[in-house]
């Protein structure tokens, strides 16, 4: 089973970059970075937002019926994407379709709300409803209400490698046989103010006044520069090959034994593992790019890189990241950064990080990996190629 491929046949996403395919392409041929500043009670800092017109996709949706309303953030992008990636896949509605979209923090939005309600009413009440509009399931649920499809419905965290977990996860179904169409991705919501503290308690958070406040991929950088966005994507997957926009041809994940909830190792254990797993059978040197996770941070980025040359030796494929300019998504991260390959796919053009090195590009780009690593030491990679 291990040799059949997966197809995409559709996605849909929604972040700083935009709604629309050739819009989003269009922003990530721009040198400049999505980044705006916005006030918390901190203070003012650094994130990246919905553009307009994704802000206006997800208000509309929001504002449909009175369930929808009730809902969290996290539920309301998802739901935006994954009718996008439904659209383009042409399925129907009524079938049997299973659905797996994660985030690493959930229902944020909802939580901090209810939560504050709670201690405001002297810890005796909160609403009604904010037990399912609060749980992890709730994402997955209604997106497979919103679209009428019958089939497994999973939501789950696994930080910030969870949307990369989802595709993972729907590959196993699809090879399985359980299954012969998946919807499978991520969303985040984290621009809230307890989220924003818990980075800055870590250290990792960007005060930068550079032009490129977060300098993901720069191993020369001085201070961590770490950035949140909020966004969420969603991919159409199948067995059905003669459709495909590209292929899944390996899949790869890794743990490592860590010291502390936010670590990793100096050579990322968890991410040579990924990485190995995913290009097993493919000549090395036929992976033409890859697509960091490189968060912005010191220790993340360098790890990263160590991780690369302990697999790739004295080839080196192409490398870059999308973190310097949209920021980090946390558990969306992966699937934003599977848009970002997919369109270097099939457009054949590499997207340069502006502030490091000019890459030369000496060959057609046909195969991709994508790398995604979390808190706890959870990594993993997808190798995609074109059809």
């Amino acid at each position: 089973m291990d040799h059949i491929k997966i197809a995409i046949v559709g996605w849909g996403s929604i972040s700083a970059l935009g709604t629309n395919k050739q819009g989003i392409w269009e922003n990530y041929l721009k040198s400049k970075h999505c980044f705006t500043h916005k006030d918390f009670p901190m203070g003012t800092e650094w994130v990246s937002v919905l553009e307009e017109e994704s802000a206006e996709l997800v208000a509309k949706i929001s504002n449909e019926n009175l369930k929808y309303q009730q809902l969290d953030p996290t539920a309301w992008f998802a739901i935006a994407a994954s009718r996008i990636a439904w659209e383009q896949a042409g399925w129907q509605n009524g079938v049997e379709v299973g659905v797996n979209i994660g985030s690493s923090r959930g229902a944020t939005v909802a939580f901090e709300k209810f939560h504050s309600q709670f201690l405001n009413s002297g810890f005796q009440n909160t609403d009604i409803l904010s037990s399912p509009t609060t749980t992890l399931g709730n994402i997955a649920s209604w997106v497979g209400v919103d679209l009428g499809v019958h089939g497994p419905h999973i939501s789950h965290s696994i930080t910030c490698s969870t949307a990369l977990h989802a595709i993972l996860n729907a590959v196993a179904w699809l090879k399985s046989g359980l299954s012969d169409k998946f919807l499978a991705g991520g969303s985040e919501v984290p621009l809230t103010p307890f989220t924003l503290a818990q980075m800055k308690a870590l250290k990792v958070y960007s005060n930068s006044t550079d032009n490129y406040p977060c300098q993901s991929m720069n191993l020369n950088k001085k201070r961590n520069t770490m950035i949140l966005g909020e966004g969420a994507a969603v991919f159409s997957l199948e067995r059905n090959l003669d459709k495909a926009l590209a292929y899944i041809s390996g899949i790869g994940y890794g743990t490592e034994q860590i010291k502390h909830g936010a670590s990793i190792s100096d050579e990322a254990v968890c991410q040579q593992q990924a990485m190995r797993m995913a290009i097993k059978g493919h000549d090395p040197e036929s992976i033409d790019a890859i697509v960091l996770h490189s968060p912005g941070t010191i220790k993340g980025d360098k790890s990263e890189m160590n991780a690369i040359k302990a697999v790739f030796g004295t080839y080196m494929p192409l490398l870059t990241s999308n973190k310097w300019k949209i920021g980090h998504t946390f558990g969306a991260s992966g699937a934003l950064s599977l848009e970002m390959a997919l369109l270097m796919l099939q457009h054949n053009q590499f997207i340069q990080t502006p502030y490091l090195p000019y890459q030369e590009v000496g060959k057609p780009l046909r195969k991709i990996l994508i790398n995604a690593v979390g808190f706890g030491g959870n990594a993993v990679s997808i190798l995609i190629e074109s059809i």
